[in-house]
């Protein structure tokens, strides 16, 4: 296999950590944190899930860069559907860098501190840019698919 083949891999690979990651979070982990934890226990357990999967998501991050640059600095012309995929990927790191340095810390915060209302506010806005996020990811992965 080509070194072009590895950066694909590397990058398929870590773009179905991020996004699969997120739908799981979104559609699963946190439906089922509700159903079933009273909001003290959700917001602790949510909080160290989301810890754990932030950890990955920057991991997968460091990857798609790399990988996305390798593959990149190969194309003798990078199309329309490339650069609109780095752009999204540009915005979607964007917007992970202000829920892992801004928003989760303070949600943590809340959680040690036990403000329940104020670690509540703040996971709705990790929520709904996780949301956001997960959309623009499917985008992306569209844009890869239908652009080739």
């Amino acid at each position: 296999m080509q070194l072009g083949g590895w950066m694909l891999c590397l990058h398929l690979i870590a773009v179905a950590i991020w996004v699969g990651g997120m739908a799981v979070m979104h559609f699963a982990v946190r439906p089922a944190a509700v159903a079933v934890l009273p909001p003290p226990l959700r917001l602790a357990f949510l909080s160290a899930a989301l810890g754990r999967f932030f950890n990955g998501v920057a991991a997968a991050i460091l990857v798609l860069l790399f990988s996305g640059f390798a593959m990149w600095r190969e194309m003798p012309f990078a199309g329309p559907g490339v650069h609109a995929m780095a752009g999204l990927a540009l915005l979607m790191t964007l917007i992970f860098v202000l829920i892992r340095v801004v928003l989760y810390p303070g949600m943590r915060a809340a959680v040690a501190a036990e403000n329940w209302p104020g670690a509540a506010r703040l996971l709705g806005f990790i929520r709904h840019l996780v949301a956001l996020n997960l959309a623009l990811g499917i985008t992306t992965i569209a844009l890869a698919c239908l652009m080739r």
